[in-house]
């Protein structure tokens, strides 16, 4: 009978250990980034099949996607937010694109041996509310264009001088160009998600809407040109002082005024919001 137990808990604990094993990609490539044009910047995920690639990403935006966070709640060195890699990589048998994430934990743990702890701080945030008479919003309509092929993952953004574009594929996009922001098919988390790539401070969706909308916002030049200056920043862009020095005197709040056409606004506060914190990290991969 002790021979039998025994044996039963050795089963039991193999079984446990394959449970909570990591899902680690088959194989992954990763190069340095080739240099891109001057004043401008591509950057994209494509996942189709058992292929992933990623092109143009900081070390920054690879730690945010492996752990399913904004760029601006990973803590680490300002290095992070420069060197840039191009991954390659195939998924295992059985894996899937929602899977992605945790395959690149452990990516960066191997071939950059990043050691990390999560933890919780308060930042200042703007909260996109309703206000008093209501939401004004319009219901996006969809077409035949927009139909996503089941496992592909399309998600590109290039930015210059003229303007910014994120295609996050299936009809859902946003364009910050020519003096206003166009954001087509997206809910409301993904209206503020889009918004904090351009503004100072992280955008929370406090709106309690669940619909999927279009909205556009039109800007003054002077906000749009601060516009397109954060967004550049917050991309991990190199500018030289004279753009930055437009960011002195530039309102922190572009938006407040154009979402009111939508019975929207942005509330100013401070709230909790998850970190990680990124304790150690190579600056340059082992090799392939």
């Amino acid at each position: 009978m002790g021979l039998i137990r025994a044996a039963g808990v050795s089963v039991l604990m193999s079984v446990l250990a394959a449970a909570q094993a990591p899902v680690q990609f088959e194989v992954a490539s990763i190069r340095a980034s080739g240099d891109q044009q001057a004043g401008q910047a591509s950057i994209g995920v494509h996942i189709s099949g058992s292929q992933v690639r990623v092109a143009y990403f900081t070390l920054r935006d690879y730690v945010a996607m492996a752990y399913r966070l904004p760029a601006n709640q990973v803590s680490g060195p300002d290095w992070m937010a420069q060197a840039r890699f191009d991954i390659a990589a195939k998924l295992p048998d059985g894996g899937s694109a929602n899977q992605v994430p945790e395959m690149f934990q452990g990516l960066l743990a191997d071939r950059f041996e990043l050691k990390t702890h999560r933890d919780s701080k308060v930042f200042p945030v703007y909260a996109i509310v309703v206000g008093r008479g209501g939401a004004k919003l319009q219901e996006h309509a969809a077409n035949d264009d927009e139909k996503i092929v089941a496992g592909t993952v399309n998600v590109e953004a290039t930015g210059s001088s003229n303007g910014v574009a994120i295609d996050v594929g299936g009809g859902s996009m946003f364009t910050l160009a020519n003096n206003r922001v166009e954001i087509t098919k997206a809910t409301m988390a993904q209206v503020a998600s889009t918004l904090t790539r351009v503004v100072d401070r992280p955008i929370i969706d406090a709106t309690g809407l669940s619909g999927i909308y279009d909205l556009t916002l039109e800007l003054t030049p002077e906000d749009y040109s601060a516009t397109l200056i954060r967004s550049a920043v917050n991309a991990g862009v190199t500018l030289p002082p004279q753009a930055l020095r437009v960011l002195d005197s530039a309102s922190g709040d572009a938006f407040s005024a154009p979402l009111q056409k939508y019975g929207l606004t942005l509330d100013s506060r401070r709230s909790p919001l998850d970190v990680i914190v990124v304790d150690s990290m190579r600056k340059t991969p082992t090799e392939n």
